[in-house]
């Protein structure tokens, strides 16, 4: 055991769809959950990762030891009407596995214990787990199905057979920073709070709209498109895929970040694949193709775009050096493109911040030459 159980929790079951079991002890809800079981190599950052949607329909391996030492920050503080410390109003994730569980916290920001949060939010947890040894086993075979076993037996299902897209994002439309310029159209596919605060420090007014809002029915005029980030297989979304081919055709620039880059790859006529075990780091080093510049990004992802599939026009814009798969493309000569990775960080690195200021910039340039 790896955990000596001081808090005498209960015991409780990972289970994984190749039978492997694997038994820890209870420090979340007292319910079962199932999911895609799917690990993070980063070493800190749990509020915003559990917070971020596209881990919607998954069970979450943090490979870093010791868990939960720092506590979890206040949800009261609201910034442009969002928590200010996380990625979104609620834990996305379907459960939680780690090593070793600090029952202790210590932070100048910590509101409560992970414990307390992971009850409040109805998610399961279990520590005691040989997070080295089941991420060696998730890297080895691939992502599973999985399930965590408290006391009622769950059944395993895949998620990305749902519409997971649906599920985290937003029903009717939201305006921030009214009065800025330009205005951003956001396709809100289970985008991160952290991309919308990136985009109101810049001045410009957001419009965040449903993944299958029509966005060219002209109820909001807006000068730029962005397409989120979120969970799940891409080609779930056939209405976001549609209103990006629209949106091609009219030549608006436009702007994807993690699944947007592959909504927009669809949307250009390229296609996408699931990946072994995907990528779930604050550290994936992406070089940007024709340049010796290579960035250290934030990453959450499971699918990726087939760059041979690119047509005419298109390019690959970045390219991951641990594996060669794609992590952006961009059109040769239109104001179009998108990225794997997460500029906007939370957590991780800020390195490539600034292409949102390129964005914008090509936004302000379409703006001036009507």
């Amino acid at each position: 055991m790896l955990v000596e159980n001081t808090e005498k929790e209960k015991k409780i079951k990972l289970i994984l769809e190749d039978g492997t079991v694997l038994e820890g002890f209870s420090f979340g809800a007292k319910k079962s959950a199932a999911g895609e079981v799917v690990f993070n190599t980063g070493m800190v950052g749990y509020p915003e990762s559990m917070t971020d949607p596209s881990y919607k329909g998954q069970i979450l391996v943090l490979t870093y030891p010791l868990v939960g030492n720092y506590g979890v920050p206040s949800e009261d503080d609201k910034e442009h009407s969002m928590k200010k410390f996380f990625e979104s109003e609620k834990i996305q994730i379907e459960g939680l596995v780690v090593s070793d569980y600090s029952h202790v916290y210590s932070h100048w920001n910590a509101a409560k214990s992970l414990a307390e949060w992971l009850i409040e939010n109805n998610k399961p947890a279990i520590y005691g787990i040989d997070t080295r040894m089941l991420t060696k086993k998730l890297r080895e075979k691939g992502t599973m199905l999985g399930k965590i076993v408290y006391d009622e037996d769950v059944e395993l299902g895949d998620p990305n057979k749902r519409n997971l897209v649906a599920e985290v994002s937003i029903k009717e439309p939201v305006v921030y920073g009214e009065g800025g310029s330009p205005a951003i159209m956001v396709i809100d596919c289970g985008i991160k709070s952290n991309i919308i605060r990136r985009f109101l420090k810049r001045g410009a007014k957001v419009i965040r709209v449903p993944w299958d809002y029509p966005i060219h029915n002209g109820k909001h005029k807006y000068d730029g498109l962005f397409v989120s980030n979120g969970p799940g297989d891409p080609k779930m979304c056939a209405k976001t895929i549609e209103n990006i081919k629209m949106a091609i055709q009219k030549c608006q620039v436009i702007f994807g970040i993690c699944l947007g880059n592959q909504l927009l790859a669809l949307a250009a006529g390229a296609d996408t694949y699931k990946l072994k075990y995907g990528h779930r780091s604050q550290n994936q080093p992406c070089a940007e193709e024709g340049t010796k510049r290579c960035y250290i990004t934030p990453q959450n992802h499971g699918f990726a775009v087939d760059a041979k599939t690119l047509p005419k026009g298109w390019v690959p814009w970045f390219t991951n050096a641990n594996d060669s798969t794609n992590e952006g493309i961009r059109h040769v000569e239109k104001p179009w493109m998108s990225i794997q990775f997460h500029p906007e960080a939370s957590c991780g690195p800020v390195d490539t911040e600034f292409l949102f200021d390129k964005f914008l910039g090509l936004v302000k340039k379409k703006m001036q030459n009507g």
